[in-house]
């Protein structure tokens, strides 16, 4: 466990946090755990949050390195460090940042896996081609199908995250305009734009698939437990059987098995990452997908620079009198 010194610094800021930023839970627990493993390191070698040096948080990262910590988890460590010093100066406890400086080593500029455009149509069509004769009631099926592709489709279009998808209500969902309000993390809004397949398969799945779905029998709770009650109204526009709520675990799963048709493992974050790869590859600035993602600092879209790097590159080459080749 950190010293008093550093658990009441980390303390403090984990307040800020909460209170000035709105932070989500689950990305303060983040951040707690990185800090304090920070923590940790410096206090074997005699030294503080407070007292840290830039070579501190250099041989710190060099370390995660050598334990074989995957780049984009260094580079979230560090992130929380630019965070955790920028408050202390701000609060006047440093007097100079030790991240400051600190170049992104090559791993980190390693993009996220995404799927390519065919993998992502044949994910896209999965929950409707494997519809099969033999379910017993094929008005249900065709129902969770509906919504599955619509989920689908959502994620992939609006570059969602799972908890945002599991926490999406109708009034968020502005099918005519088309567009949905998104609330993503630190309970931040933003506007997300759905094309045309998203839009025709949500309105599919509230037509005809979600009150098939409210109104099918609800899971059993234990195997001594009565049916749980029906949710006629829910709010959420996304439900299990018998308007029960959906699970992260659930989505994670039925994105898994819709994958595995186009040969090949996907989560809902690949589905994320596949949409503002192939946004940025077909032209779309960084600022434009930072919005759409919902990143509240650009550096976190970033990772896709070298793609937005390798079509200016390829436009100059088609484009200009003196870069075209002989």
């Amino acid at each position: 466990m950190p010293s008093d010194v550093n658990s009441s610094v980390l303390a403090g800021f984990l307040d800020y946090l909460r209170i000035e930023k709105g932070l989500a839970r689950l990305s303060i627990n983040a951040y707690t755990t990185d800090i304090r493993q920070f923590a940790e390191f410096l206090e074997k070698r005699k030294r503080l949050l407070l007292n840290a040096r830039r070579t501190d948080v250099r041989e710190f990262l060099q370390q995660l390195f050598s334990n074989r910590v995957d780049g984009r988890s260094v580079g979230r460590k560090l992130s929380a460090l630019r965070h955790l010093y920028r408050y202390l100066l701000l609060d006047k406890r440093i007097d100079s940042d030790p991240t400051l400086n600190i170049e992104s080593p090559r791993q980190w500029k390693v993009l996220p896996k995404s799927l390519a455009p065919d993998e992502i149509a044949a994910t896209l069509a999965a929950p409707m081609k494997s519809l099969s004769e033999s379910h017993k009631n094929r008005n249900d099926s065709e129902a969770l199908a509906s919504r599955d592709r619509a989920m689908l489709e959502l994620l992939y279009a609006g570059a969602l995250r799972v908890s945002e998808v599991v926490g999406a209500t109708l009034d968020d969902l502005k099918l005519e305009a088309g567009y949905m309000l998104v609330r993503g993390k630190g309970d931040k809004e933003r506007i997300v734009p759905l094309g045309r397949p998203a839009q025709d398969a949500l309105g599919e799945y509230l037509n005809s698939g979600r009150p098939v779905v409210l109104a099918m029998r609800a899971p059993k709770a234990g195997k001594n437990a009565a049916s749980a009650i029906q949710v006629k109204n829910s709010p959420l526009l996304f439900v299990g059987r018998g308007g029960k709520k959906l699970t992260r675990q659930r989505i994670w799963q039925m994105v898994g098995q819709a994958s595995a048709s186009a040969g090949r493992y996907a989560s809902p974050h690949m589905l994320r990452h596949s949409a503002a790869t192939h946004m940025v590859e077909n032209g779309a600035d960084l600022r434009t997908v930072q919005t759409i993602l919902g990143h509240a600092d650009i550096s976190t879209t970033q990772v896709y620079t070298h793609l937005a790097l390798d079509r200016l590159r390829t436009v100059y080459q088609k484009h200009h009198p003196r870069a075209k080749a002989r």
